[in-house]
């Protein structure tokens, strides 16, 4: 394939900074375990950011998170109504509690004005995201999801090779990757009970898989789900050598599955896993009637992959494929936590935009759901999202 053809893949790819406005954002991190530490270290480089606040129901935990990372002054409380009821100047706050607790501190916080920074999964059921997005839409405030997978160029790359028409139109998406022993434990239990995390693989991993897909092709509307769900690693106590007990709390997934038929005459097919007996599900794959591409598989999702996309085309009646080469990762300190968490700010500062919107992300929301319900009652359901 020609240069000049892959030059059109590889033109306005920069990401600014974006450090605009010189105004303060008083900002509160709610919940602060292990996800809050990376938020906490990103806004520490940001000049126009004063953490001010933060909440946990730990007894000392918000204490003890501040000291550790040298900043002083903060106002620590017990629950996140209690620090949004004593902040009063508040502009934004970043929501890290495990996934059960997502909503309600969200709509508390777009209640009372404040603009919310989301870590993902959105929310565990889809009737908990349509309760935050009433909350935002009343609020006129600012809700973006935590989705850094979207910062990086080599991710942005997928959607341009699609809108070029380079793939023709769409009909099927496959998703790929998972892990083959990654049930994430090493900060305890609360990513694997069913009262804290709620959902397990198909929410932590997965929703960035759907997220990758469903973005590329402009979010079309999720129409019916067959899903399926399985915990055999999970509850196996052989799987935790050092911690066996932790068989007898895990209450998610550690493996899904579904076939899920989207608006346009698009079907996901859709696979993640946490754990599993194969090194991965294979590539994401993007078909349309012209092209085909192929997306490396990835086992962590960190927002990377590293390996080239390749593209398959039918050309004068031969059968030739080209790859798109990799852009290099950005460095560490305009890594990509740090670029969604600036672009966050930027957008507190001019009145903006989310970057990742919760009326993109509810589709992938409803997908999750959809998948679970689905496993639960044994069948395929439909998929019913209300008008905000």
């Amino acid at each position: 394939m020609s240069d000049s053809i892959l030059d059109n893949f590889t033109k306005d790819l920069t990401v600014s900074k974006g450090e605009v406005g010189k105004r303060k954002i008083k900002v509160g991190i709610i919940g602060t375990g292990w996800i809050a530490q990376a938020h906490i270290h990103e806004y520490l480089k940001m000049d126009d950011v004063e953490i001010v606040a933060g909440a946990d129901l730990v007894p000392g935990k918000a204490e003890e998170f501040f000291r550790t990372y040298g900043v002083e002054g903060v106002r620590c409380y017990p629950s996140h109504k209690e620090m949004i009821d004593s902040e009063k100047d508040l502009d934004a706050v970043s929501i890290c509690t495990y996934n059960t607790q997502h909503a309600g501190p969200a709509i508390y916080a777009l209640e009372h004005g404040i603009n919310v920074m989301l870590e993902k999964p959105f929310t565990v059921t889809l009737d908990e995201a349509i309760q935050v997005m009433k909350a935002e839409k009343k609020s006129g405030k600012i809700l973006t999801i935590g989705f850094q997978p979207r910062m990086s160029e080599n991710m942005q790359m997928i959607q341009k090779i699609v809108d070029s028409g380079e793939l023709g139109k769409v009909y099927y998406l496959q998703a790929g990757g998972g892990r083959r022993r990654g049930i994430p434990t090493p900060y305890g239990t609360t990513f694997i009970q069913k009262d804290t995390g709620g959902v397990g693989a198909v929410g932590d991993i997965g929703a960035y898989s759907l997220d990758m897909l469903l973005k590329a092709v402009g979010y079309p509307k999720p129409l019916t789900v067959t899903g399926y769900t399985s915990d055999y690693f999970g509850k196996d106590p052989a799987y935790y050598p050092n911690h066996p007990e932790y068989a007898s709390v895990f209450g998610v997934d550690d493996f899904a599955a579904a076939f899920v038929r989207l608006e346009g005459g698009i079907v996901l097919d859709f696979r993640i896993s946490w754990a599993m007996n194969m090194d991965t599900c294979g590539d994401a794959l993007i078909l349309g009637t012209k092209g085909g591409l192929r997306i490396p598989s990835t086992d962590c999702w960190n927002g990377e992959f590293n390996k080239p996309l390749t593209v398959y085309k039918q050309v004068a009646g031969r059968s030739v494929s080209y790859q798109v080469p990799l852009l290099p990762p950005p460095n560490a300190e305009d890594g990509l936590f740090y670029r969604k968490l600036r672009s966050f700010i930027d957008a507190v500062q001019i009145g903006g935009k989310a970057t990742v919107p919760s009326s993109e992300i509810v589709y992938n929301q409803a997908i999750i759901d959809g998948i679970c319900r689905s496993a639960a009652c044994g069948k395929e359901v439909e998929i019913t999202i209300p008008e905000i």
